[in-house]
C-alpha cells in the first residue's frame, strides 16, 4: 500500500468515526443536535466521499478536497464554539439572542417559535472542551492527514523506509 492510499483511508475513517459518534450521542446517548451541530456533520460527509475519490483514482485531487473540507469544518467548529462561549451572536434561529427591547407578545412568540435544543448553550463536554471544540479540533488533525498525501506523492511504503534506513 502507498503512503498516500494510508493517509486517505486514515483520514477518512477519521471522519467515519465522527460522524458515528454524533449519531451515537444523538441516537443512543439521546442527546438532540442543535442545528450547528448538525451543520458540522456535511463536512464530515464530505470528506468520505473524498476518501472515496482517492481510493478510487486520483489521490491529489481528493486531497486537495478532504483537506477544504475538513478546514470547513474547523471553521464552522470555531463559530460554533464561539456562540457556545457568547464571544459572538449565532443564528437567530437557534440562539436566545436578546430579548430586552421585546414586548410581552413578541416574547410569547419568539419563546413558542424557539427550537428546542439551542446553539448557544454547551450540550456536552469532555475535559471542559465541548463536543463543537472537540470537533474542531479532530478536524484540524484530518485536514493535517488529508495534506499529508500531497507532501508524499505516491510513494510505496517500502521505498520510504528503506531511505530512511540507508541514511542513518
Amino acid at each position: 500500500m502507498r503512503v498516500e492510499r494510508g493517509l486517505i483511508l486514515f483520514a477518512g475513517l477519521g471522519s467515519l468515526a465522527l460522524l458515528a459518534g454524533a449519531l451515537a450521542f444523538q441516537f443512543l446517548g439521546g442527546l438532540a443536535p442543535c442545528s450547528m451541530c448538525i451543520w458540522q456533520r456535511w463536512p464530515h460527509a464530505a470528506a468520505l466521499a473524498a476518501t472515496a475519490l482517492g481510493l478510487a483514482a486520483l489521490p491529489r485531487l481528493s486531497a486537495l478536497f478532504g483537506a477544504g473540507a475538513m478546514l470547513a469544518g474547523v471553521g464552522l467548529a470555531l463559530y460554533h464554539v464561539g456562540v457556545e462561549q457568547r464571544w459572538w451572536a449565532g443564528p437567530a434561529t437557534c440562539s436566545a439572542g436578546d430579548i430586552g427591547g421585546l414586548s410581552a407578545e413578541a416574547l410569547f412568540e419568539q419563546i413558542m417559535t424557539a427550537p428546542i435544543v439551542r446553539c448557544d448553550e454547551v450540550a456536552w463536554d469532555f475535559l471542559a472542551i465541548s463536543m463543537a471544540g472537540w470537533n474542531g479540533l479532530l478536524s484540524l488533525a484530518l485536514a493535517a492527514l488529508w495534506l499529508g498525501v500531497l507532501r508524499r506523492p505516491g510513494r510505496p511504503i517500502r521505498r520510504a523506509q528503506a531511505s530512511s534506513s540507508a541514511s542513518q
